[in-house]
């Protein structure tokens, strides 16, 4: 068997920037065990693995330890790499995923995915969470993940977590998050349950990141970077049911996985 394969950095326009994502171009599916494996193989944050083909886009996302429900920046690479392959018939791609069909649409450079809103709602404070970040946030909202707000930008990019105590939380990861001097808001966001300590750049939790920040705000709009080592920039829109991740992409290597 043989996989192209492409590795590429999203929400980003530098190669050693954004989030790192594998994406395999499949002619069929194998066992899911098989997906799996590549993902850990790669042990990237998330590979992406899409069945290009008319219609609905078949894509799943692996990260190196299991399959994850919704994935925004494997998602972008996905978009990306289909794009510059040709298979982006009219400009827009609707892929058929675990998280339904989500569409993503290109807007000069930049790709704009149309992802499920998932708003947090108020949560009680476990000691585990102020164990794992090491401090204590001025409030806490729970959605798929924990969303810890913030006094400052700098309160955020402060956190030294113990990722074993985050990883006994009952949830995928935790949201950090503050409002931003130069952006809107900033974030950081640590899932070790799925063998991601800390996420370089994640649009899942800009689906429950842009309806807290609309609610804060009474805005639509706005400007977003995840204020990791590697570091991110997103363009965000709120649509009530929906929100709209923007970003770029580009490859930093290609080849052909020999099975």
């Amino acid at each position: 068997m043989r996989i192209p394969y492409f590795h590429v950095n999203a929400f980003t326009d530098r190669v050693f920037g954004g989030n790192p994502a594998g994406v395999c171009l499949l002619e069929s599916w194998p066992e899911d065990i098989l997906l799996q494996r590549i993902a850990a193989e790669n042990n990237l944050p998330e590979t992406a693995f899409v069945a290009p083909g008319g219609g609905n886009v078949a894509l799943r996302w692996f990260s190196p330890l299991l399959e994850i429900d919704l994935c925004g920046h494997a998602t972008l690479a996905a978009a990306f790499i289909l794009d510059a392959t040709g298979n982006t018939p009219g400009g827009q791609l609707h892929f058929a995923t675990r998280s339904g069909i989500l569409t993503v649409s290109k807007r000069n450079d930049l790709f704009i995915m149309d992802f499920p809103a998932r708003p947090a709602t108020p949560a009680p404070l476990p000691e585990t969470l102020v164990r794992g970040l090491g401090a204590v946030p001025g409030a806490v909202y729970k959605a798929r993940d924990y969303l810890c707000v913030f006094d400052s930008e700098d309160q955020v990019a402060a956190l030294t977590p113990d990722f074993s105590a985050l990883a006994e939380l009952d949830c995928l990861g935790v949201i950090a998050t503050a409002a931003g001097r130069e952006v809107d808001f900033v974030s950081r966001f640590f899932a070790p349950r799925a063998g991601i300590p800390e996420d370089p750049v994640t649009g899942s939790s800009h689906c429950t990141l842009i309806p807290y920040w609309a609610e804060r705000t009474g805005r639509d709009r706005f400007s977003a970077r995840q204020i990791s080592p590697r570091g991110g920039v997103l363009h965000c829109a709120h649509h009530g049911a929906r929100v709209h991740i923007g970003g770029k992409a580009v490859v930093y290597h290609s080849a052909t996985l020999t099975l």
